[in-house]
């Protein structure tokens, strides 16, 4: 967990944001199968993300985004040029 009050490149419930954290893994859980990710991809594109630069408190800084929520949409990917992982197309 990040000290109160100082950025950490991690994701939201290491960030101590634990309520946010929740309502994005319900939101994420509740996304329909034809668009979410599959569990091992989702879990490999965090990883990816954990480990980039632009990563701060949960959220990236080129696009704002939570990286969980994009993350776990197939048709996403990282806003890197070039992106660290791509959009699955079935």
């Amino acid at each position: 967990m990040a000290e109160q009050g100082k950025p950490c490149r991690c994701l939201l419930f290491e960030a101590g944001q634990e309520e946010l954290a929740r309502t994005i893994a319900e939101y994420v859980a509740g996304l329909d199968e034809a668009v979410r990710t599959g569990e091992a991809e989702y879990q490999a594109r965090l990883a990816i993300c954990r480990r980039c630069e632009q990563l701060m408190n949960g959220t990236c800084r080129l696009c704002g985004c939570y990286v969980e929520t994009r993350a776990a949409k197939k048709g996403m990917q990282c806003p890197m040029v070039p992106p660290l992982w791509g959009r699955i197309t079935e």
